[in-house]
This record gives C-alpha cells, structure tokens and sequence, in this order.
C-alpha cells in the first residue's frame, strides 16, 4: 500500500501533544464499517484495534445504528443527567433479563459517568465509605485509568509520573505469575495481612483485572482468580474486577470473571457496553452494598440516552441466544494457531505468545520490536498497538463480530510485518 503524506498540520500545531494513537498512524480516517476503516484518501485498514476495545461489534454496526437513527429522529432524549427515561429503562430491563438473571447475579447497576476510570473512581470510593478503611490493593502491571484515584492502583510508572502529585492509599501486590511461579500464590499478600508489623493498612478492597490488557495481556489463571476471591473473603476485603477492557465479551463469556466461577462484589464496565462507541460506563456491586446518598457521587454525562439504546440493541442482538461467546473462543484459537505458528517460525526473537477469547499479545524479547511490527503493520494495511511496560508487546484486540477471512487477512499481514521487520 502507498500512502501519500497527509496534511497533517492542523493536528500538529493545534492539538496538544499529548496525542498518541495518531503518531503511529500517521493518516486521517473518514469513515469506517465492520473490521475495516478508510482514510480521506480511500485507503482500506483492517482494524485489530477496535477503538481499544470499544468496537466490540464492529464499526457503524447495522443494527446498533438503525436502532440509533430511529431513536433520534424521533427526537429521543439525547441528555438526560440521571432522570428516567423510556431508554434507559428499556436498558436496565434488558440487561437485567439478558446479562444479571441468567449469572445468578443481582447486583446493582450505577451510572457513574461516561468513561472507564470515572466507573473505577466510583468502585473506589464505594469500597472506602463500606468498610471505613483507606488501603486499596492493586497488581503489578494493572492499568485502570487515568484519573488520580484509578492511576494510585495503577502500575505503570509512566503514566503515574504524569499525576504532578502523589498517589496515596494503593499497595501493589505479585499479579499471577509475576515472579515465575517461585512463590506460592499471595503468600507475601496474606503474610502482610496477618502482621501487625508488616506496615500495610487493613485494605477495603483489591481490584483485580483477569487479563491486563494494557499491562502486557497478563492473563490471571481461573484458579488464581478464585484464591484471590477466597482471600478477599477470608480477610473483610471487597473484591473488584476492572472488566472495562475484557468485559462485554472479549474474553468469551459476557464477564471475564465467569470462567473462573468467582463473583466479584464490585464489577467496572465500559468500552464496549454501549456497542457502537458511544461514551458509557457501569459500576455494578452486590445490593447491601449500596450505601450511597442521593447525590453523593454523580457526573452530568451519566445520562447518555443514545448510549442506552445502542446498549440495549446489542444486548438483544448478541447477547440473548449464547453464540457470541462460542464464536469469540472459536475466532480465538484461529488467532492463536497464527500466532503460535508466527513464533515457531521466529523462536529467536518471541518470547511468548498469550491471550484468552479475541485479546492475544505476542511479546519479543528486543522490546522496541513490537513498535517497528506495528509500524509496518500499518503500512501493509493493518491496525494493532502495543502494549506492556515497555510496549514490548504487540496487542490484537479485533472485533467480535469479524469474519474468519478477515482474521485470515489480518494475520498474514502480522506474519509479513513480523518478517519483514527481522
């Protein structure tokens, strides 16, 4: 693929420079529809990206955007703050009926305000008024946001330098496997616990994600997951899981949670719960635990009506019958026989391959060369990103609903920029 230099010059002189996705590619998109987006020139990119995971059904999705465009043009409450309002309880009606009944789960569904970290902001602060108690723990490598609560459990050192001032009440503990299966699992966590003298403050709650999705996809097994649940209980501590990049699917089942059979106390819910992109979040928590006055914790953008119906749309479109998940695990192990098959071919220079559903992360061991694999990538015509601490990572984060050949394309392309960068 040629691409001729845009004119990029309003972006680089107007926008601050904190932008970053555009760096890497470096066009400008128009339009998009599926697994594929165009830039102004008509340029074809196959998207493993999917908004960092909040395309979870694909760009301009049919359905989800019939079911928009009906509700508008009958002109539908578009802002509505926290009133009631015929979409949001068609809403809250069907994600009761087709997500909470049929996982035995009644929890409580909170509109925080649009995005992730304003969900792990109220998870947070929900779990302190609770118990009373300040501490939270967090995991090596986790990534929760980037508002000043959400980025105190954050691991990422970059990203928490850019708070300007410190970051208080957050202890992190070994995430599964973080020291090579040398140590029993929460043995340095529990023997903190049960010390007088260990220094650490009785926590209110750990939060957890059970794949670190900008950490480096660390994925958590099911049965470290339930011994951090029996932990939690044994020791008064609430368990969260962050399920704002795995939930709504990736993974497989709806939560990322479900195939270790834990239920966590508090759920974070974003990205892709709207279906079509549009800004939304839920904190989820068991009933006695709400304890919140009216007021108490509320955003003006916590009503995103057009949110609600597209959300409902997908629910009922996807959600309702059980296939989605079987297609996100069989679209999964075509993923990872690519990719296992790119690593046979390089075993010198990947250091592992690893995932779960539709999230897989193949990691080298000369770390900037997951960069220069992106980079090429996207001249070939391929959308991904990096993660980890070091961004030594490449990241596929495709969307659910993209077709076999598609996936096919888009993983000869990886293979070629894997090569092509050797």
């Amino acid at each position: 693929m040629t691409i001729t230099q845009p004119d990029l010059s309003i972006f680089q002189t107007l926008e601050s420079e904190v932008r970053s996705y555009c760096r890497g590619w470096p066009t400008v998109f128009d339009r998009a529809r599926g697994s594929y987006m165009y830039d102004e020139d008509g340029h074809a990119f196959l998207d493993f990206f999917a908004g960092a995971g909040s395309l979870n059904y694909g760009h301009n999705n049919p359905v989800l955007k019939r079911a928009l465009l009906d509700y508008l043009e009958r002109d539908g409450v578009t802002h509505g703050l926290d009133m009631s309002t015929t979409a949001k309880r068609a809403f809250l009606e069907t994600f009761q009926e087709v997500v909470l009944r049929p996982r035995g789960l009644d929890h409580k569904v909170m509109f925080p305000g649009p995005t992730g970290t304003n969900a792990v902001e109220a998870a947070l602060k929900l779990a302190r008024k609770v118990k009373g108690r300040e501490s939270i723990v967090s995991f090596t490598n986790a990534f929760h946001g980037m508002s000043l609560g959400s980025l105190a459990v954050t691991g990422n050192a970059f990203k928490r330098a850019g708070a300007g001032v410190p970051l208080v009440h957050g202890t992190p503990m070994p995430f599964d496997n973080y020291l090579d299966g040398k140590v029993e699992d929460f043995l340095w966590f529990e023997r903190l616990l049960q010390d007088s003298g260990s220094g650490l403050n009785r926590p209110a709650a750990v939060i957890v994600e059970t794949v670190q999705g900008e950490g480096g996809i660390n994925v958590a097994r099911a049965e470290w997951l339930r011994a951090l649940a029996d932990l939690c209980k044994r020791q008064d501590m609430l368990l969260i899981v962050d399920d704002i990049q795995m939930g709504c699917g990736r993974t497989g089942g709806f939560f990322s949670f479900e195939e270790a059979g834990i239920t966590p106390d508090i759920i974070t819910v974003s990205k892709s719960i709207s279906g079509y992109g549009l800004p939304m979040a839920l904190t989820l928590f068991r009933p006695e635990l709400d304890v919140w006055e009216p007021g108490e914790h509320n955003g003006t953008f916590r009503g995103n009506n057009p949110a609600f119906v597209t959300a409902a749309a997908t629910l009922n479109t996807y959600w309702a019958d059980g296939q989605m998940e079987k297609q996100t695990l069989a679209r999964g192990e075509q993923v990872e026989a690519a990719l296992r098959a790119i690593a046979a071919e390089h075993r010198e220079e990947v250091a592992d391959v690893r995932g779960r559903g539709l999230v897989w992360g193949m990691e080298f061991h000369d770390k900037a060369r997951a960069g220069s694999v992106a980079s090429r990538a996207f001249e070939l015509g391929l959308l991904i990103e990096t993660s980890g601490p070091e961004s030594e990572v490449v990241k596929l984060l495709p969307a659910l609903t993209i077709s076999p050949e598609e996936l096919d394309e888009g993983l000869r392309i990886l293979a070629r920029a894997v090569r092509e960068t050797a």
